[in-house]
C-alpha cells in the first residue's frame, strides 16, 4: 500500500505521519482493517529512520486509530461513527505590547526580592534528602500546627492548641471549606468588603447581605444570619480597626444569635500606627470565633498556605465532614515553613519586612502629598500594605485607571469591593510589590497623567 505523506521543517517527522494517516482514517480514505505500509518501506519512501515510523505507528495505536498483529504489522481501527475532520489553523502567537515603565501597585503582592531564599533553599533541600514521599495529612503537619500555635500565643494572644489548627492552600480554598461545613443560609459580609469573600458565597451560591462598616469597624448586623465575615485588625479595604467596644458587641450578638463569626486576620503583622490589635478571637469566650491566618502576606503569596483556628466545641463535627479530604498543601513546603517558624527565622523576617513596609509606606505618602497635592485624600494608611485615595470629582475611578495603565501603572478599582452605593471616586494603591524608586517614578508618572486629565 502506498501512502502519500508530505513532510516540511515546521512540525516533527513522526507527528507529521502521525497527523497524515490520522486524518486519512478519520475521513475513511483508509478503510478499517487495511493493513499500514512496513515500517522499513515507509521509512525508504520517506528517506527517513524506522524509528521515526514507529513512533509515529505507536502514537496511533495507543490512541485507538490503529491496531497491531504480530508478525503482520500494523492495521486500520473500525472507527464507526462518520467524523469530518480538519485540521486546526496554526496561529502565530502576539506577544503583548509592554509599556515603556510597568510599576505594579496591585493590591495583595509582596516584595519577593528580600524573600530568604538561601535559607529557604537549605532547609528545602535538607526536607527533601529526609522526605519519605507521604501526603501529609488533612490537618496539616503537626510540626507546622505547633509552630502556629505558639506563634499565635506570642504574636496575637490568641491561646489554641495545634489541634485546633487547620492548614489550607489559601484563603479561598479555607473559605469554601467553612462554608460548606456550616450550611447554615445567608452569611453576612462587610460592606465594603474582600471581593474574593463574595465571590465564594457566589460560586456556593449562598445568600449573603451586606453588613455596613463605620468608623469602629463592621457593624452588627440587624438581619437573620448565621455566620459572618469580618476583618477587625484592619478592614479591608477602608483600613478601619474594629474598636474594643463593637468587638464586644459583635461576640455578645453572635452567642445571643446562636452565630458564628469569621475573623481574617490576613496582614495584622504590618502596623504602623499605635500598639498591636488584639484579636477577636483572644476575647472570645464562647467559641464563637474561627480565626483566619494566612502566610501570603508575611512569606509568599505563591506558597498558597493559610490557617484557621477553629474553636475547640466544633473540631470534631469538623473533623468528621473532612473525613476523606486529603491535604492540599505540600508536605515539604509545610515542614520548610515549620522549621522556619522554629528557628526563630520567621519572626526576624517578619520584623524586617514591617521596617521595609513602614519606609514603603512613608515614601507612597510624601510622593503622592508632593506630587499629587490636597487633592488627593488619602486614606487607610495606618497599617497593611495598601492605601486608598480619594480622587477629585473631576476625575472618575475608571479613567484614573485607564490613565495610569497608559503610562505602565497597575493600580486597583475601590468600587468593586461594593454592593450597594460604589464609589466612583476611589482607587487602591498597594505598596508591597514596588521599591523605594518605583514608588517614586510610579507616583510622578500618575501626577502626571492625572493632572494633565483635570487641567483638560
Amino acid at each position: 500500500m502506498e501512502l502519500q505523506i508530505l513532510l516540511t521543517d515546521d512540525k516533527t517527522k513522526y507527528m507529521q505521519i502521525y497527523e497524515q494517516i490520522r486524518q486519512a482514517i478519520l475521513e475513511k480514505t483508509l478503510l478499517a482493517h487495511s493493513k499500514l505500509p512496513a515500517k522499513r518501506r515507509l521509512a525508504e519512501q520517506l528517506n527517513i529512520s524506522i524509528m521515526t515510523v514507529q513512533m509515529a505507528y505507536e502514537q496511533l495505536q495507543s490512541e485507538g486509530y490503529s491496531y497491531f498483529v504480530e508478525r503482520q504489522g500494523y492495521f486500520v481501527s473500525e472507527i464507526e461513527d462518520e467524523w469530518h475532520y480538519a485540521e486546526n489553523a496554526q496561529t502565530s502567537l502576539k506577544k503583548p505590547e509592554q509599556p515603556e515603565h510597568f510599576i505594579n501597585f496591585k493590591n495583595g503582592q509582596v516584595d519577593a526580592a528580600v524573600f530568604p531564599f538561601k535559607l529557604w533553599n537549605r532547609l528545602y533541600r535538607k526536607e527533601l534528602n529526609e522526605f519519605n514521599g507521604y501526603n501529609a495529612p488533612w490537618q496539616g503537619e503537626y510540626a507546622l500546627r505547633l509552630q502556629i500555635a505558639r506563634y499565635l500565643q506570642q504574636a496575637r494572644g490568641l491561646a489554641s492548641q495545634p489541634e485546633q489548627v487547620y492548614i489550607f492552600s489559601g484563603f479561598q480554598q479555607q473559605l469554601m471549606n467553612v462554608c460548606l461545613f456550616f450550611n447554615r443560609g445567608a452569611i453576612g459580609t462587610e460592606e465594603p468588603g474582600f471581593i474574593r469573600a463574595k465571590s465564594v458565597f457566589e460560586q456556593l451560591q449562598l445568600q449573603y447581605h451586606p453588613i455596613s462598616v463605620d468608623e469602629e469597624g463592621c457593624c452588627v448586623p440587624n438581619e437573620t444570619i448565621k455566620l459572618l465575615y469580618t476583618t477587625p485588625a484592619h478592614q479591608y479595604p477602608t483600613g478601619a480597626i474594629m474598636s474594643a467596644a463593637r468587638r464586644i458587641q459583635l461576640l455578645q450578638w453572635a452567642l445571643k444569635q446562636d452565630a458564628y463569626i469569621i475573623e481574617d486576620d490576613y496582614d495584622s503583622e504590618f502596623r504602623y500606627k499605635g500598639a498591636p490589635i488584639a484579636t477577636l478571637s483572644h476575647l472570645d469566650s464562647s467559641e464563637r470565633v474561627l480565626y483566619f491566618g494566612t502566610f501570603s502576606k508575611t512569606l509568599l503569596p505563591s506558597l498558597r498556605m493559610s490557617y484557621l483556628i477553629m474553636p475547640a466545641s466544633l473540631q470534631s463535627d469538623f473533623e468528621q465532614f473532612n473525613t476523606y479530604q486529603k491535604s492540599t498543601v505540600s508536605r515539604i513546603d509545610q515542614q520548610v515553613v515549620a522549621k522556619l517558624m522554629a528557628e526563630g527565622h520567621y519572626t526576624g523576617h517578619i520584623a524586617k519586612m514591617r521596617t521595609l513596609y513602614r519606609a514603603k509606606r512613608s515614601c507612597l505618602i510624601e510622593s503622592i502629598t508632593n506630587q499629587l497635592g490636597e487633592e488627593f485624600e488619602i486614606m487607610g494608611d495606618a497599617a497593611g500594605l495598601h492605601i486608598i485615595v480619594q480622587l477629585p470629582d473631576r476625575l472618575n475611578e475608571s479613567i484614573a485607571i485607564e490613565l495610569a495603565k497608559s503610562k505602565g501603572v497597575e493600580i486597583d478599582a475601590v468600587s468593586t469591593m461594593y454592593q450597594l452605593h460604589k464609589p466612583s471616586h476611589q482607587v487602591m494603591l498597594g505598596y508591597g510589590a514596588p521599591s523605594l524608586d518605583e514608588i517614586q517614578k510610579g507616583v510622578s508618572l500618575l501626577a502626571a497623567v492625572w493632572k494633565k486629565s483635570l487641567s483638560n
